[in-house]
């Protein structure tokens, strides 16, 4: 646990889930920044006397912070929103005090102070300025932040064209702010997410199939290498079988799955709420009417009652935000473990330099190379 200190106090703050040997701050230097701009160290301190919306807060320091504001978090990570309710709870601040809402819910009808947290992903930036823009009005007060890493041209580019006039302050601590004036005249034009595109030939089932991904989604505009070899090794199976698409992004792999297999019981699992209702979409546009899925926002397998499945797919990520972990392939090898029957098999699709095959040898007492290339390999675990 760490303790951020501001003007407004001071905060015990983690991650989620709270890993005690997690190295990894739940706020950065961009995030102070914002807030000592809000409480008027640089200038006069912000009004946020009216609606405050904070979008992209990564853990939840910012609306903690401003929780006496009643803010309005938006984001598209369910691990941020579950660490953002149990900072509050730490910090003695009750539930109540800010509103969660995900990128996918209706924004506030009037936003009077907008407060932006730059994502990684230009294409979420965009869809989330599109879908907050006629909510906001001439005098909001929208400001941005970011590390100086993470703010470009293009990113600047985006808030004039969408909300107005933009401009940015001197760096402090490898951290700058983005100050934007809403023009509630601009011509914005059209939200371009989500977007959609034909799936390649010589990948099973899926084969020029349709894929739509909503903004932010990795890989939105083609097939990536991995879930392409992936999809071009996946295992048989028949039956009633319940099959886990782990981390599913916009779905192919599971869709895959349950194409091959009529009767199995698909369940899709992704931290991402554009992650999910990606996969929903190509699942829909794919299937025939009255075909059942699920689609769970979890962090790994820990909504999956144990014992409960007979194969899992998986390509799990290895940054979190900007830094390299392989935390969450951990908790996903970990979980789909529990999660498993005997016999059931866990299969993994990753670069060969991460070494995957060491965990699951750890984990399960077993690894095999199901396929290789130069660059990838296919992993098959066993529970025993």
């Amino acid at each position: 646990m760490n303790r951020l200190t501001t003007s407004r106090g001071e905060f015990d703050l983690t991650r989620f889930p709270e890993d005690p040997r997690d190295p990894l701050r739940a706020w950065d230097a961009a995030d102070e920044y914002l807030l000592r701009h809000l409480d008027g160290i640089d200038g006069e301190p912000a009004d946020l006397s009216g609606t405050v919306v904070v979008l992209g807060d990564r853990w939840g320091a910012l609306v903690t912070a401003i929780a006496d504001h009643r803010p309005v978090q938006i984001t598209d990570s369910f691990l941020g929103q579950e660490a953002t309710r149990a900072n509050l709870e730490r910090n003695g601040v009750a539930a109540d005090a800010v509103r969660l809402r995900t990128t996918r819910d209706t924004p506030p009808e009037r936003i009077d102070v907008l407060l932006i947290r730059v994502p990684k992903s230009l294409a979420l930036l965009e869809d989330q300025l599109h879908r907050l823009a006629p909510h906001v009005h001439s005098e909001t007060v929208v400001v941005g932040a970011g590390m100086v890493t993470e703010i470009h041209t293009s990113t600047l580019k985006l808030f004039e064209r969408i909300l107005g006039p933009t401009r940015t302050s001197l760096a402090a601590k490898k951290a700058r702010l983005i100050f934007c004036s809403p023009d509630t005249r601009l011509p914005r034009g059209t939200n371009p997410w989500p977007r959609s595109y034909a799936l390649p030939a010589g990948i099973g089932a899926v084969s020029g199939l349709t894929v739509v991904n909503h903004a932010g989604i990795f890989c939105a505009d083609r097939l990536d290498v991995g879930t392409r070899f992936l999809l071009q090794n996946l295992p048989p199976h028949d039956g009633r079988e319940h099959i886990v698409d782990l981390g599913c992004g916009n779905g192919v792999v599971g869709l895959a799955a349950a194409l091959a297999g009529s009767e199995a019981q698909v369940t899709f699992i992704d931290e991402s709420y554009q992650a999910l209702a990606s996969a929903e979409a190509t699942f829909r546009a794919n299937v025939e009417a009255g075909t059942t899925a699920e689609f769970l926002a979890a962090d790994g397998m820990s909504a999956v009652p144990a014992g409960t499945v007979d194969l899992v797919l998986n390509n799990p990520p290895f940054h979190s935000h900007r830094a390299t972990s392989d935390a969450t392939a951990w908790r996903m090898f970990n979980g789909s473990r529990a999660a498993l029957r005997r016999g059931g098999e866990l299969w993994v699709v990753g670069n060969r330099h991460l070494g995957y095959h060491v965990k699951l040898r750890r984990i399960f007492g077993n690894c095999e190379i199901a396929a290789s290339n130069p660059k990838f390999v296919v992993l098959r675990a066993v529970k025993r």
